[in-house]
Order: C-alpha cells, then sequence, then structure tokens
C-alpha cells in the first residue's frame, strides 16, 4: 500500500495501457500533478460519481481508479493545463486523505495472477469483430483503431484499449475498469458492443431515411419552384394556390361535417397526386362538384296567395284546377311555417302543346324560387339520375345534381318533362331509380353514385309531365298527384292567341315597335282551318309565319330607307295570301246524313279526336274485312258488335238476310294512323247496322261506348277529350254510356255550353237516336 496524489476527473474513466490528454483548471488537482511530477510518483486518477461538483468529497468518488505516469504537462493561455498521462495499473482506493494542498489516497496495486481458460482466445475474436463493426458505424472514430488492435495479443492491454473507445456511460466504464478478470470483462465489453452497434445502426437508418426525405424535400421543393416558373410564364393556375382555394371553398360551401370530412380526405389525397394525372382529374372534379352542389342555400318562398294567384293568371288563360292546386300548396306552406315541410310532386299530364312545361315556369315564379328542368323522354340509362361511379374517367352526378348545382338553391321547382317515355335497357331502368327521388319520405337521403354522401331533396318541388299515364310504372305513378290539363276548344284557344301568343310572336319576330293587328275573325279561321290540335303549338307556328311574311314586306317595302308604318293589319281576305290554302281537317267528316258513316270519339296522346267509321255491304261469300290499321282490340270490337247484331237479326229486320253469302268491309280513314281500343264499339256496330239495314246516320251526332254482345253499352275513359273534340269539329250531340255522366258533370262549364248529351244503357239505344228512317230522311228517327 502506498500513498499517492488524486486527480478527480470528469466524463471520463482512464484504462491502464491507455495514453490520453487532460484538461485541468483546478488548483487543487494542479498542485497534485505538480507533486507527482516533480516527485517523480504516480499519481491516481479517479473518475467523480457527480460530474456538476466542482471541489469533489472522497464520497463523490469512485473507490477504484488508475494509477498513471505524468508524461508531458503544458500551460495554456486561457490558464489551465494540458497533461498527458499514460495509465499503467489498476489501484483500489483504501482511503481518501485531505491535505491542505492536494487531495492523496492510500491505494492497494489490483493483478490478475489467475490463468486464463481457452475462452480468452474466442471472446477476443468476438469483441474484435464487434468492435470493427462499431468502429465503421461510428462517426468519431477512426478506422485505424481497429486495424491496430488487431496485432494486440495481451487480452488485458487488448480489453483496456477497447474499453477506453467505446462510447457509453461513465458508469458502465467504471464498472470496466472494476472488472479485474479479464475474460469478464471481454464478455461484458461483447455486450456492450452489440448493444451499442445495434443503436448505431438504428441510427444510421433512421440518419438515413431522414436524408432521404429531405433530399426528396428538396428535389420535390425545387422541381415545383421551377413548375411554378414554367406555369407562370404559361399562365397556368399555382396547384398550391388551387389547394388552398379548394380548401375555402369547402369551408364556406357549409357541407354536413361527414361530407366535409370526406372533401378534405379527398383534398390531401390530391395534393399528393401528379398534377396532370388521369386520377387528378377525377379527385379534382369530385372535389369541386362537392363545394358546388348547395348544401345549406335555399331561396325564400313567396307564400302571398294574391301574388300567386295574379302571376298564374298573367302567365296561362284557364287551367282552373291546376291554379287551383297551386294556391292549395302555397295555403299549406304558409300554415305549416313553423313545421317541417315536405316537397311535392305533381304530374301534369295532358296533350302536347297545352302549356304544361310554361306551367312550371310560372309556378316557380309565382313561389319565388329557381326554375330548372330536364326532359327524361328517351333516358334509358339508371346513371342519368343516379350519376356514374367515380370508377370511369371524365364520370358526373346525375341530373338531379347537376340540376341543384345549376339552380344554385337545395329548394327549386324542378320540372321532368316526359317521365311517360322514360325507357329501360341493359344499363339499368331509370324509372326504377326514380322512385327514390319522387317518394318524399326517402328523397331526405338521396345518394348519388358520383358524391357517395347523402343529399336531402325533401325541400325540392318536383313537377312531371307525360303525355299518357299507362306507360308509366304503377309505383312511380303512386308516388305522383295526378293533374290533368285538357286540350283547348276555340274560344279558349282565341284568348291564348290574344294574350300570350301574339305578343311574344311579334317580339321575336323584330315587329314589337309596330303595331299589328290582327282580327280575331283571322285568329278564328287560322284555329279552325288552319290547325287542328288540342294544345297551341301548330297555332303559334302559323301566327310566327304569318309575322316574318309581315316582316319581310315591311323591309321590301321600304328598303329605299323610307320610313317605316306606324301600324300594320291583317285582313281575313289575306291569311290564304300568307298561309296558303286552308288545310280543312274536317272535310273527311261527313257532311250529311250517309248510309254507314258513323261518327266516333277516340283518345289520343294529343288530345281527343272524332273517326269516321264506314262499313259496307255486298255479295259474298261471309267474310268480314277491316282495313285503316285498326288493332286487334278494334277488331274484336267489331266482331262482338256483329255478333250482337247477329243473334238479334229478327229484331232489327235482318231475319231474311243470308250471312254466308254477304261480305262485310268496315274501314277507318287515314290508314296510316294505327288505332285501336275499345271505345269505338257502339260506333262499329252502328255503322254495320246502317249498311246492313241501308237506313242513315245522322251527320251530326258522334258517340263512344265499348259495346258486349249482349248489347250493353259500357263506360269508358277520356270522356274530357272526346267532348272537347267533338266540340272543336261542331258537332253539338254526343251519346255517352249512362256511367260516364258523371264525368260530364265535373266538366267546366264552357266545355258543355251548347253541347247535347244523351246517356245510353243498350245498343238499342243508340241506333234510336242515330240511325234515320230512310237513307232520304232529314230528321225523322226510327
Amino acid at each position: 500500500m502506498s500513498q499517492v496524489p488524486v486527480l478527480p476527473v470528469r466524463d471520463v474513466v482512464i484504462f491502464p495501457g491507455v495514453i490520453a490528454p487532460l484538461f485541468v483548471g483546478r488548483p487543487r488537482s494542479l498542485r497534485g500533478i505538480e507533486d507527482a511530477s516533480l516527485n517523480d510518483r504516480e499519481l491516481l486518477i479517479v473518475a467523480q460519481r457527480d460530474n456538476s461538483s466542482e471541489d469533489p468529497r472522497p464520497e463523490d468518488l469512485y473507490s477504484m481508479g488508475t494509477l498513471c505516469r505524468v508524461m508531458q504537462m503544458v500551460r495554456i493561455p486561457d490558464g489551465s493545463t494540458k497533461v498527458l498521462i499514460e495509465g499503467n495499473s489498476r489501484a483500489r482506493v483504501d482511503g481518501y486523505i485531505m491535505t491542505g494542498d492536494f487531495l492523496s489516497a492510500d491505494v492497494t496495486q489490483v493483478t490478475f495472477d489467475d490463468d486464463l481458460s481457452s475462452r480468452s482466445e474466442p471472446l477476443r475474436r468476438a469483441v474484435l469483430e464487434q468492435f470493427e463493426r462499431y468502429v465503421n458505424l461510428h462517426p468519431k472514430l477512426p478506422i485505424e483503431i481497429a486495424f491496430s488492435l488487431a496485432n494486440v495479443e495481451d487480452v488485458f492491454l487488448f480489453a483496456d484499449i477497447i474499453a477506453s473507445h467505446i462510447q457509453v456511460k461513465i458508469s458502465e466504464k467504471q464498472e470496466l475498469l472494476e472488472l479485474i478478470n479479464p475474460e469478464s470483462r471481454l464478455d461484458r465489453l461483447l455486450r456492450m458492443l452489440i448493444r451499442e452497434t445495434e443503436l448505431l445502426e438504428m441510427e444510421h437508418s433512421i440518419h438515413d431515411k431522414v436524408r432521404r426525405e429531405i433530399e426528396k424535400n428538396n428535389k420535390e421543393y425545387y422541381l415545383k419552384e421551377q413548375l411554378k416558373a414554367i406555369q407562370a410564364e404559361l399562365g397556368q393556375p399555382d396547384p398550391t394556390n388551387e389547394y388552398d382555394d379548394l380548401l375555402l371553398r369547402i369551408k364556406k360551401s357549409k357541407m354536413p361535417r361527414d361530407v366535409e370530412k370526406k372533401a378534405i380526405t379527398e383534398l390531401e389525397r390530391l395534393a399528393k397526386m401528379p398534377q396532370m394525372s388521369a386520377e387528378a382529374t377525377v379527385s379534382r372534379t369530385y372535389i369541386e362538384w362537392l363545394v358546388d352542389v348547395p348544401w345549406k342555400k335555399r331561396s325564400k318562398d313567396r307564400l302571398d296567395i294574391g301574388i300567386a294567384r295574379q302571376v298564374l293568371d298573367e302567365d296561362h288563360y284557364g287551367l282552373d284546377e291546376v291554379k287551383e292546386r297551386i294556391i292549395e300548396f302555397l295555403a299549406v306552406q304558409r300554415m305549416s311555417r313553423n313545421e317541417a315541410r315536405r316537397g311535392q310532386v305533381l304530374c301534369f299530364v295532358g296533350p302536347p302543346g297545352v302549356g304544361k312545361t310554361s306551367l312550371g315556369k310560372s309556378i316557380a315564379r309565382a313561389l319565388n324560387r329557381k326554375f330548372v328542368n330536364f326532359s327524361l323522354g328517351g333516358m334509358r340509362d339508371e346513371a342519368e339520375i343516379r350519376g356514374h361511379r367515380r370508377t370511369y374517367i371524365g364520370s358526373l352526378p346525375g341530373r338531379i345534381i347537376q340540376k341543384l348545382k345549376q339552380a344554385g338553391v337545395k329548394n327549386p321547382v324542378m320540372l321532368m318533362d316526359e317521365i311517360d317515355k322514360v325507357g329501360t335497357d341493359f344499363r339499368g331502368d331509370p324509372s326504377s331509380a326514380l322512385l327514390e327521388v319522387l317518394d318524399p319520405e326517402q328523397n331526405n337521403s338521396f345518394t348519388d353514385h358520383f358524391l357517395e354522401a347523402p343529399y336531402d331533396l325533401s325541400q325540392v318541388m318536383f313537377i312531371t309531365t307525360a303525355n299518357v299515364t299507362h306507360t308509366i310504372p304503377k309505383p312511380l305513378l303512386d308516388r305522383m298527384e295526378m293533374i290533368s290539363i285538357p286540350g283547348y276548344v276555340v274560344e279558349e284557344k282565341m284568348h291564348i292567341a290574344e294574350r300570350h301568343l301574339l305578343p311574344k310572336v311579334l317580339k321575336d319576330n323584330g315587329l314589337s315597335r309596330i303595331k299589328v293587328t290582327i282580327h280575331e275573325r283571322v285568329i278564328r279561321k287560322i284555329i279552325t282551318e288552319y290547325t287542328r290540335e288540342a294544345g297551341v303549338r301548330d297555332l303559334d307556328r302559323q301566327l310566327s309565319k304569318i309575322a316574318r311574311k309581315l316582316a319581310a314586306k315591311i323591309v321590301h317595302d321600304y328598303e329605299d330607307g323610307s320610313k317605316p308604318p306606324r301600324s300594320v293589319s291583317v285582313p281575313l281576305t289575306s291569311v290564304k295570301k300568307y298561309l296558303g290554302a286552308p288545310k280543312l281537317h274536317d272535310a273527311r267528316l261527313p257532311r250529311k246524313n250517309s248510309v254507314g258513316a258513323a261518327l266516333g270519339l277516340a283518345w289520343t296522346e294529343s288530345g281527343g279526336d272524332v273517326l269516321v267509321i264506314e262499313t259496307v255491304a255486298m255479295k259474298g261469300s261471309g267474310k268480314v274485312l277491316f282495313t285503316g290499321n285498326l288493332g286487334d282490340i278494334m277488331q274484336e270490337s267489331a266482331q262482338t258488335a256483329l255478333g250482337y247484331i247477329r243473334s238479334c237479326a229478327s229484331k232489327y229486320n235482318l231475319g231474311s238476310v243470308e250471312w254466308d253469302k254477304m261480305d262485310i268491309h268496315v274501314h277507318v280513314p287515314e290508314g296510316a294512323i294505327p288505332k285501336d281500343g275499345p271505345s269505338a264499339g257502339v260506333t262499329l256496330a252502328l255503322s254495320m247496322l246502317s249498311a246492313l239495314t241501308d237506313r242513315a246516320i245522322r251527320s251530326d251526332i258522334a258517340m263512344t261506348g265499348e259495346v258486349t254482345l249482349r248489347g250493353t253499352v259500357l263506360p269508358i275513359g277520356g270522356v274530357r277529350e272526346k267532348i272537347l273534340a267533338a266540340k272543336r269539329n261542331g258537332i253539338n250531340t254526343v251519346i255517352l254510356p249512362k256511367e260516364n255522366g258523371v264525368d260530364v258533370d265535373e266538366l267546366a262549364e264552357w266545355a258543355r255550353d251548347g253541347m247535347m248529351f244523351h246517356y245510353v244503357s243498350g245498343v238499342s239505344e243508340v241506333f234510336n237516336l242515330a240511325l234515320l228512317k230512310d237513307a232520304g230522311d232529314g230528321g225523322k228517327k226510327d
């Protein structure tokens, strides 16, 4: 045991066989170094337990250190001293001695006197291999250290040199110093090296990943800056500005929270996509549709019934039932102002040209709502209603969402034209998709395939139009309130022409600044002799034709620069000059009582019509011929009527007729037009009986009704259209089935004015009313 000066050090452990520089600044430590140097004795270097202590006490120091020799001591200008020391051996402190000048200690040198086992060499090699890996990974250790250790055969020195270079905690290095057995020290070193190597490998992996990310970001930044410069030269928008603009629009759109979350997620995906890729185009289109659809914006309803009635009367003449229904709707909306309101689904059914579409516009104007419309005619793809899925390039939402975007509000009046002409094929059934759209119980969460988000359609007022109802599927028909719009008679057409058509026609043809006078007799002549329709489209075309010819005449007469006249009139005599010869649509109707020619009333998609049914009886072989493009049902009605007449032959003085030697030919003129239905039964029976008995039929009477084999007359449909057709054609006497009397009672007063109705329950009553005594008798009935 000997007494030596003590040098407490921080953040370092000195091992035997290692030469290391130390910087000493504490006066007590400097005096201890000077004493060891002057007296040529060893110095004990001990690590501090607490690095923060500036004046360590014995309890702050470890109990084992290294005896070192001072090789060199140099003063540095900053006041500290650089000392080069060499570790010699381990020493255990038996006790610290505090003197006035420096700290000293009684120490005992520690040695290992046992023989090494056979494990020492494999351990040395394993530690050397692991240390080489450690040095390769460590950024501060030169690879030469590992090379120099390959030649160190002394296990003690080998272990201490590696222990001095490994970067671990001071407590762990002190642990290595205190391990006397070199094999235990190597084993502990191997564990530490493996642990530190794995940590270094993880650090390198993290650093590489961060470095690659930084390089990628720097590269992307550089490329984006180049792209910005190129886009600025080309005048294209900045993608960054586009992202910010879309994000702002998403926030301002007031869409539901779950939809907003979906939109922001899609926007973040878009920001990571190449701007010119097809997927980015689809994603950008999707986000723009989400922000453009009106999720919350709605127009304020005008619930003033007086104004609404005024608007409807201004835009349309007549149509009292329809106007009354709109007034009722407004009244309900006004009464339920503070309650939940459901959208309405109305279906206007009527012939072409009666104003179904324009009536929808008037309803929107009366309600102060936006108006949008589209046609369902010929639509065969379900995606037209529900939209296309976003898996397809160029996919879009359905027509419903498109029109809502066009309207800009969530409560427009949406008119769907021609719902009776929706088709179906392998692409789906649009009418089935409409079931959800037009059902107030379901359309509050309508999901478009493109948007993939529920949308509330309950605020929309849906209006559909149709010419017929039998082609509309029953479930769809059940979801709509049907409002029939009949055709117009001459008086109504004259009012419509004077109030609506003429001002529009004159404006469209540049004659609004000239007073054009068209007398009502001219309009009546055009209606009766140049048009034959339930609506007023053909009348509008004829008036436009006159206006164009007037404009051409004015331009021709005053092309020399003279001032055109302030007023122009169209006399009755000039109608033929402007429109040509009258069409004389009623020339096909018999003008006088005749045998075998009966007038029947028919319903068509364009309104009612008057049919002439002609029958002749001739010698033959008992055949019955039907011509005029008659359908199966109409031919069956003719067979039924003939069966009844033959069964009651004696009643009608036909007992002597040899049926097998007579042919009967039934013809309906205008053979290019298909004709079908059972309502011509009484007309067919009357025409055949007239031909068989050679008795004339009154030319001023028309009829309709289905006949049975027993001669019973059954009720039919389309009474309103048929009566209006008779009225348009100047026929004032109509025979109807008895059960259809209630339909006549529901007609407006103007439709019944001047008309005479006969209600029958048997076909014999028809014969009594329509058959004359003989062909030459003008008025006496049988």
